[in-house]
């Protein structure tokens, strides 16, 4: 007896067509002393799914923050004792590099994998990840490629982390000299958003992540931008409040863009939450990450604003308000690598075009602002107009 097919092929040939929708959801909470035992945001992040079961807990602590808050660790035993109907601590936190130097280190997942091993780390057990955004990314990369994906949840500690990369889908670590060559788009399972960590950072960490909140503003929300410049002496100053506001006006900017533009996981070219990327991932790189993440978009949001200039897509007044928000919230806008030629003469910056053009997936889109709060696509940025961006920006700083 002959077997029906179970479906019609789509084409009345041999190809079926199959069709997959997840829906992905995760809470973002804002609070206060996340480990103070009566504050609930992290055991409800925890227990969200299955309220009434115990959830083993994998703690990993970036050691920037070990270093800051070395209570870090009786906090979250009190923590976890207060609330042990729902949580349970699986092994001691365990402390691992942050900065660039855990993404930089082709050993780090492995040995984090090695950790999740041995600990017997299962798919409903959750990794609780505190660190910055590049102490998650790694951490992040490890759990999404432990039993094809665990459980994480992130607590950000840096500004930079906690309104754009540690809100986000996307974990990596560097590779081959690219930065997030390795990675993936795993949706945490839930973040905590702790203010009181912003508190310790040095005052270079606090500043370079606003420059995401300068780029955000820009790309989405022109009244954020005016917001920024307004409020530009108390940030400048880290005044907290100031400091909460940014924080979660970008961070809310980030998720409404993940979740309404259409492209999550990012499978077409065009990216306008990168603004400024193209030149900051090849700074980073060329400065061996002396430059943060933060003061490399800074120079790259400038640099894209005078060449939007000289393309005739942007006003000379409009970038001097770019250029002049970012120069008053304390960032450098030249950097002598900007300097460095290659054997062709040009700007070795300028081979941030074709990673980037890689990273994007084969066709190069880059932003450029048009007009503050509304971004727009172009396919090739002109080495000759970048060169002429660069003469401008060097002048404005008052470069030899």
């Amino acid at each position: 007896m002959a077997l029906e097919p179970p479906g019609q092929p789509a084409d009345g040939g041999d190809v079926y067509e199959q069709a997959l929708a997840v829906r992905f959801t995760y809470p973002v909470h804002f609070t206060r002393d996340a480990f103070a035992p009566a504050n609930p945001a992290l055991v409800r992040a925890v227990s969200r799914l299955e309220p009434a079961r115990r959830h083993r807990l994998v703690p990993l602590v970036d050691a920037g923050v070990a270093a800051a808050w070395p209570s870090l660790p009786a906090l979250l035993d009190a923590y976890v004792d207060a609330h042990g109907d729902a949580l349970a601590l699986v092994g001691t936190p365990l402390v691992v590099p942050g900065g660039e130097a855990i993404k930089n280190d082709p050993e780090a997942v492995a040995r984090l994998h090695r950790h999740l091993h041995d600990l017997h780390v299962d798919r409903q057990s959750c990794v609780l990840a505190i660190g910055g955004g590049a102490m998650l990314d790694a951490v992040g990369y490890a759990a999404a490629t432990t039993h094809r994906g665990v459980r994480i949840v992130r607590v950000p500690t840096t500004v930079l982390a906690q309104c754009d990369g540690g809100v986000g889908v996307k974990n990596g670590v560097n590779a081959f000299g690219v930065k997030n060559f390795l990675g993936a788009f795993a949706p945490p399972f839930a973040i905590v958003n702790d203010e009181r960590f912003l508190e310790t950072l040095p005052a270079r960490d606090r500043r370079a992540g606003m420059a995401e909140a300068v780029k955000v503003a820009l790309v989405r929300d022109a009244a954020f931008f005016q917001w920024l410049e307004t409020e530009v002496i108390a940030l400048a100053a880290f005044e907290p409040a100031a400091l909460a506001t940014l924080v979660r006006r970008c961070a809310h900017l980030h998720l409404r863009h993940i979740a309404t533009g259409g492209d999550p996981f990012e499978l077409g070219s065009a990216r306008p939450l990168d603004h400024g990327h193209w030149a900051a991932h090849a700074l980073e790189t060329l400065s061996g990450h002396r430059l943060r993440h933060g003061e490399a978009v800074a120079i790259g949001m400038a640099l894209d604003a005078l060449y939007a200039v000289d393309a005739g897509m942007l006003d000379d007044a409009t970038a001097d308000r770019i250029c002049g928000l970012l120069e008053r919230l304390g960032f450098a806008l030249w950097d002598d690598v900007l300097a460095q030629t290659g054997p062709d003469g040009r700007p070795v910056v300028l081979r941030g075009l074709e990673d980037f053009r890689e990273h994007l997936g084969g066709d190069l889109t880059v932003t450029l602002i048009a007009t503050i709060g509304r971004g727009v696509e172009v396919g090739a940025i002109e080495p000759a107009r970048v060169e002429r961006a660069l003469a401008r920006l060097r002048a404005r700083a008052g470069a030899t």
